[in-house]
């Protein structure tokens, strides 16, 4: 018995040599890589896409001014990082990323990359092009993920998109330990006139699969100028301390309104006026854009879906009209005619990669022609 119980344990004693044997070079790889990585607080580098500067976090979209000026709901979507951008320049052969989701978000029509994820863009000859998805973890907050690797140790100017639909409560970027990471040299896309966009779920970026593919953000890299999105998913509702936010922003270069797809008839007819005489009175000379709601893939079929749809647009036709009449000069207007063609969203509603691309392809031209330059 006693010979029995000293061979079993130095066969268990073999094997867990065997294993350790196994897994230590594969263990002291991954800490040489660990080693190889310099990390830095994207602090350090500049952000782009907010209204307002004085947010309570780096991340947030709203000044802490609003908070319990605003409705709750718009405060809390807010909070999401949908449109920021961080840019950077670096010689690294890799990038990594670290971040934090503040509340760890699904929604079961959109991708975790989409929603809290990260999106990589290097600018080149033919302008930004897509490295890279930051893949959110999908039972924690914390993501630590190198995104592109085995690059020629050149310097290159970076764009990191943050989050659709999650706040991010810390970023850090990673190169490798002998690189430098600077702020950019090349002003892309262009700081100054940026384009202010206010709208709905769509507007924030539902359901993108990745953020660089939020409607918002193909438009800011085709006009290579800087897009502010301020998408409320399903509350567009024309909240008035929105419309004095908007109007805060200094040097814009146009406004677009795309609230319609939340706002009801009777919204449009008691706050559309009030809400473009807020932005109006602020910036008499800059350009305001007009858009109706896109026609749901379930129209066709849906009668009364097809009827409040046409209600809420004949509201918005009925504001423009009545600020045509008042005179107003430099107001443009986009109809849902081909804005979105069908089969190009994830639910009857919510935009797919594709749909954004469509509607990116309707709405870019006309804020190229009719922006402030």
């Amino acid at each position: 018995m006693v010979d029995y119980m000293r061979v079993r344990f130095f066969r268990i004693l073999a094997i867990c040599f065997f294993v350790v044997m196994s897994v230590a070079p594969a263990l002291a790889q991954a800490q040489t890589q660990a080693k190889d990585i310099t990390w830095t607080d994207a602090a350090a580098f500049p952000l782009f896409g907010k209204a307002a500067p004085y947010t309570p976090t780096r991340y947030d979209r709203l000044p802490a001014s609003l908070q319990g000026e605003i409705r709750e709901p718009v405060w809390k979507l807010g909070l999401n990082s949908a449109g920021l951008y961080v840019r950077f320049r670096s010689n690294s052969t890799k990038i990594a990323a670290r971040w934090n989701s503040t509340t760890s978000h699904h929604m079961n029509h959109m991708t975790l990359t989409g929603s809290r994820g990260l999106d990589l863009y290097i600018l080149t000859d033919k302008g930004w092009v897509f490295a890279a998805s930051g893949r959110p973890e999908k039972s924690k907050s914390l993501t630590e993920q190198t995104l592109i690797a085995n690059m020629a140790p050149q310097e290159r100017e970076y764009m990191l998109y943050l989050s659709l639909y999650d706040g991010v409560s810390s970023l850090e970027i990673g190169v490798d330990a002998d690189a430098r990471i600077d702020a950019p040299k090349v002003d892309s896309p262009r700081a100054a006139k940026p384009v202010v966009m206010y709208g709905t779920s769509v507007l924030q970026g539902g359901c993108a699969n990745r953020p660089g593919m939020a409607h918002t953000n193909i438009i800011s890299r085709r006009l290579d100028r800087q897009v502010i999105n301020l998408g409320f998913s399903g509350n567009a509702f024309l909240d008035l301390p929105i419309a004095r936010l908007m109007a805060s922003v200094e040097d814009p270069g146009c406004f677009v309104l795309d609230y319609v797809p939340n706002a009801t008839p009777e919204m449009i007819r008691e706050r559309g006026e009030e809400f473009f005489d807020i932005i109006r009175s602020a910036h008499p000379d800059v350009p305001v854009i007009f858009v109706e709601c896109h026609i749901y893939d379930r129209c066709q079929f849906d009668q009364k879906e097809q009827k409040r749809i046409a209600d809420k647009n004949e509201a918005q036709k009925e504001l423009f009209a009545k600020l045509k009449k008042r005179g107003v000069k430099n107001i443009w207007y986009i109809t849902a005619d081909g804005l979105v063609d069908f089969g190009g969203t994830v639910d009857g509603c919510h935009l797919t990669d594709l749909g954004m691309t469509r509607y990116a392809d309707k709405v870019c031209p006309v804020i190229k022609k009719h922006s402030l330059k």
